[in-house]
């Protein structure tokens, strides 16, 4: 059992938690919790570490997701240690670091019903894991991540995700040459992806444009909007009507009603019975 914090895998998991630039390093990322963790071995993550601590009383999933964690990956702490390691007020009773997934676009299956959300350089972690999480509930096929963001295995980040993390691809997208190449590629098998963003100064009201078609939904920065670079690659901008005295929404919310909309949009023009 482990009761140091100077013990050299614990001063890992600490990095991990605090630093950026060691998640990115190390390709490792921790996350907390029985529910984020089930989701984890769901969904076929490479959980490396499993941290408990024997002598706290474990709920029957805790007890299963031990069972099932190889003996090499588990790591037995004290409760000191794992509530050092927790960064909520009661330490979970589960705690793990887990191998980064490669950022690998070829990952996006290429059907007619393509739908893909992309945040341009997000800012709050709090706010991607909820944008993953409904982009998860709203049937998105996956999220891109593009432009100088917000760390997306940051601990908030993984943490409002509720475990959407795991279940979605989310993908890191900051080289704007990537996102061409991929936009070609889904183009030449398709026919036709859009690319569709907001803007205050557009005409056309959300429900009123055409989002059967494979859509690229682009929501840029919660303070300072969509990247130039994104005039010359949208298809087509929308607004998203507003009536009261808010002047905008928030970039979670933004993303919402998009992807809610061309799904209301979607199950409507599908043929009766199906």
């Amino acid at each position: 059992m482990i009761t140091s914090l100077k013990n050299d895998k614990i001063k890992l998991v600490r990095a991990l938690t605090e630093q950026r630039r060691e998640r990115n390093r190390e390709k490792l990322f921790f996350i907390e919790g029985v529910a984020a963790i089930r989701a984890a071995y769901l969904y076929d993550w490479d959980v490396r570490w499993l941290i408990y601590c024997p002598e706290v009383e474990h709920t029957d999933w805790g007890i299963d997701i031990i069972a099932q964690t190889p003996p090499e990956a588990r790591l037995e702490v004290n409760e000191y240690v794992l509530s050092q390691l927790s960064d909520r007020e009661m330490a979970s009773e589960l705690l793990a670091v887990v191998a980064q997934r490669p950022d690998d676009l070829a990952r996006i299956p290429l059907k007619d019903d393509l739908l893909v959300l992309l945040l341009d350089r997000p800012g709050s972690p709090g706010n991607l894991g909820s944008t993953i999480r409904s982009a998860d509930a709203l049937g998105a096929d996956a999220v891109f991540i593009t432009g100088h963001a917000t760390d997306l295995y940051d601990p908030k980040t993984v943490r409002a995700s509720i475990g959407s993390l795991f279940a979605l691809p989310v993908l890191r997208v900051p080289e704007h040459g990537d996102l061409e190449a991929w936009l070609a590629t889904a183009r030449a098998a398709l026919g036709r992806v859009q690319v569709v963003a907001t803007s205050s100064h557009a005409t056309t009201a959300l429900y009123d444009h055409d989002l059967t078609d494979p859509t690229v939904v682009a929501i840029g920065n919660e303070t300072v909007g969509l990247s130039h670079y994104f005039e010359t690659l949208c298809d087509a901008y929308v607004t998203i009507p507003m009536y009261g005295s808010a002047t905008s929404f928030n970039a979670s919310v933004a993303a919402s009603l998009f992807l809610y909309e061309a799904r209301r949009q979607r199950a409507q023009s599908a043929p009766s019975g199906i």
